[in-house]
């Protein structure tokens, strides 16, 4: 009867090692080695119709080389990426994330571009909150006439993602990217970034205006209360917590969990109950 074929796994036969059909037996560190160094990483880029796309289409013209490790999605303008798309790649399994739009003072709609710059700036807040490395998301420009530039930006987002290696997300790491994007989608975050400019520019009813120190720190500080607050509700949605089990997972104390458990309670997002003995719990509601 003729041996069966192994596909990849040798085993010890009559206490010799047996070759399978990818060479001899190597180990889990030298399997795991191997697929690192073939690791082609999973980019979704949104492109600027107008600049980046054209730039796009140019390296292809011109046959400029780069890795195909992108995957496309033509917008009419950098601008009209939505925050949340970039939380939500990741969570559908892309390694990196990508936006490119028109060099700034050359937008085909005037500040698309500058809108995108000051909301991807935020979304990159929020997923260092989430435990996401910096270099797994880049908003960079590139003009129609700039085929060569393309190709050399995939190219290094590429490398710099190998170097990295697949982004793996277990359950943890999914809620908080869950968190992030529910915090971008919200109101405060959206309303925040919507009147960046006129906030700046204009003046209250004493004549005073906002710097854009106290601007920047007010709206870093928003974010962060709000994911916090996504957190908590993704904790207790579905099952009940007290304020301590809260606190144990996310790192905080058992009064700056009720700060924010206060302000859930009255948004009508977290509902109490009463548990066992004398401990509150607390669930999502709504």
């Amino acid at each position: 009867m003729p041996r069966s074929r192994r596909s990849c796994r040798s085993v010890r036969v009559s206490g010799e090692v047996e070759e399978s059909d990818h060479g001899p037996w190597k180990s889990n560190e030298d399997v795991r080695a191997m697929q690192e160094k073939d690791f082609q990483p999973k980019i979704l880029a949104f492109l600027c119709n107008w600049c980046a796309y054209a730039g796009a289409d140019l390296a292809g013209i011109s046959r400029f080389q780069y890795p195909p490790t992108i995957r496309v999605v033509r917008v009419m303008c950098s601008g009209r990426v939505d925050p949340i798309f970039i939380p939500e790649g990741f969570l559908s399994g892309f390694d990196g994330m990508m936006v490119l739009g028109c060099h700034p003072g050359d937008c085909h709609y005037l500040t698309g571009n500058i809108q995108a710059e000051k909301k991807m700036r935020l979304t990159r807040k929020a997923l260092e909150m989430a435990g996401i490395e910096t270099g797994r998301f880049m908003l960079d420009w590139v003009s129609a006439g700039e085929g060569q530039r393309f190709a050399e930006v995939v190219r290094n987002f590429t490398e710099a993602l190998r170097d990295l290696g697949p982004l793996e997300l277990e359950e943890t790491s999914r809620l908080r990217l869950l968190a992030a994007k529910e915090t971008l989608e919200g109101e405060k975050v959206r309303w925040l970034v919507g009147k960046e400019q006129a906030l700046l520019e204009g003046e209250n009813v004493y004549g005073e205006t906002v710097k854009p120190e106290e601007l920047r720190r007010l709206m870093e500080s928003t974010l962060r209360n709000e994911y916090i607050k996504n957190r908590i509700m993704l904790l207790v949605q579905g099952k009940s917590l007290s304020a301590g089990e809260i606190g144990s997972v996310l790192g905080f104390t058992v009064k700056e969990v009720l700060t924010f458990l206060v302000d859930l309670i009255g948004e009508g997002k977290v509902a109490l109950e009463q548990g066992e003995g004398r401990v509150p719990l607390y669930v999502r509601g709504g």
